[in-house]
């Protein structure tokens, strides 16, 4: 099969959850299929739309430039490229991690060629303008709002009207010009997910919310969690410490509350515990976390590499705190922590509370209570031999605790590209 991998950012360039996934499936389904890839970059020094290829890795990359298009979906010029390309290497099948920063238009084009599409959920995206359904709430103290559900007006007034230009931000002017806008674009993606052929959701709580606020039809939507190289996600002995542990996972923007974790790490008794933040930093943001921090037990570690994950990062702690702001649907460090049996604490929402379970293989806080976890960190501080045994636990979705196998995943992907291929008679 000729499998090509739509994403819209791809390691070491981006490695957020879906990328680092993208490139695990691609990296095992290379071994027996051909693998293309059309995700983008960001070089202000070139034009927009500017299409760079590279052959890496036994893959074939096709580099889009999509330095100025943030919030935009739907740009024709880079569907003219994109549509010529399709025509150029004639992929067998589709599979779509993220369209954000790339363009809705791919759907309409693929279909035209009776190429089949798969579609993998990682946040809200086609429901949510902003992906996360947290709100902007631009010129108030409620920044970061969680959103209780997408309409046009809301959208406009909480989160679009930041980028009106001349006018004052209360006039109904503005406001009904974004909610044009909003509305256009929830038109566009509740029409391209009824040309999908199917979506795969990594969690039960996504394929819910996709069902029913969506308006998916059940049958459209398959549940499958993701699947990792366990090659490099195993067991390894911790290194002696005399502080219990902490351990933070991935970047510094706000939806990861980590400021929520640093505000509750600081309440607990400094001399017995330490909190490492590993990730690759964020500008002014990661200065902010660094000067709340300041006086307390807390280490920025800096970036690593996924392949080194459990050398350098899970050696290092005793625990990994998840305490995510947004609705995650199935984090990708919660399996990694699983697989190297590192106990999680992670909060009661979303998908995160499906892959830990409370006094099972982790420890629950109530979600956004940075009270509550300071409570759960100094329990787990304190009780050291039963975290540990929670964390042996590992995944509870099976009988050994091991987390889904990138090889098997990928098996099960191949089916499903098999089985589509076979519908459209190809």
């Amino acid at each position: 099969m000729h499998i090509l991998k739509i994403i819209h950012g791809y390691p070491p360039t981006y490695n957020a959850g879906s990328e680092v996934y993208s490139q695990s499936i691609c990296n095992q389904l290379k071994k027996t299929n051909k693998i293309s890839v059309f995700t983008r970059e960001e070089n202000l020094y070139l034009p927009d739309f500017k299409i760079r290829q590279q052959k890496k890795d036994n893959i074939d990359f096709f580099f889009a430039n999509m330095a100025r298009a943030k919030d935009g979906f739907c740009h024709l010029e880079l569907d003219k490229k994109f549509s010529k390309i399709i025509e150029k290497i004639k992929p067998d099948v589709a599979h779509i991690g993220h369209l954000n920063h790339l363009s809705t238009g791919f759907i309409e084009i693929l279909k035209e060629k009776k190429i089949p599409i798969i579609f993998t959920l990682h946040d809200f995206w086609l429901m949510c303008p902003r992906g996360q359904f947290l709100q902007v709430n631009f010129g108030n103290d409620k920044i970061h709002q969680l959103c209780d559900g997408q309409e046009d007006r809301k959208c406009a007034t909480n989160c679009y009207r930041q980028y009106a230009t001349g006018l004052p931000f209360y006039t109904n002017y503005n406001i009904n010009e974004w909610k044009e806008w909003v509305q256009t674009r929830m038109n566009e993606t509740r029409y391209i997910a009824q040309k999908i052929d199917i979506f795969i959701a990594p969690s039960q709580y996504l394929r819910n919310r996709f069902i029913k606020d969506f308006q998916i039809p059940e049958q459209k939507i398959i549940y499958l969690d993701y699947g990792f190289p366990l090659s490099y996600l195993q067991p390894i002995e911790k290194k002696q410490r005399d502080f219990y542990t902490f351990g933070y996972i991935g970047t510094h923007i706000p939806a990861k509350g980590v400021n929520i974790l640093i505000e509750a790490f600081q309440k607990l008794p400094q001399e017995k515990v330490k909190l490492k933040i590993f990730g690759r930093e964020n500008g002014q943001s990661t200065q902010y976390l660094k000067e709340i921090s300041e006086g307390f037990n807390i280490e920025f570690c800096g970036e690593y590499i996924n392949q080194n994950l459990a050398k350098v990062v899970f050696s290092e702690v005793d625990c990994i705190v998840v305490p995510s702001i947004w609705a995650e649907n199935s984090p990708l460090v919660i399996h990694e922590a699983q697989a190297c049996k590192i106990p999680v604490i992670t909060t009661d929402f979303g998908g995160m509370a499906e892959y830990v379970q409370h006094l099972e293989n982790g420890l629950l806080f109530e979600h956004r209570n940075t009270k509550d976890l300071t409570e759960k960190m100094l329990f787990a501080s304190e009780n050291k031999n039963l975290m540990n045994e929670l964390g042996k636990k590992g995944y509870l979705y099976s009988e050994n605790g091991e987390v889904p196998n990138i090889e098997n995943h990928c098996q099960i992907l191949e089916k499903i590209y098999q089985k589509i291929i076979q519908n459209y008679g190809i």
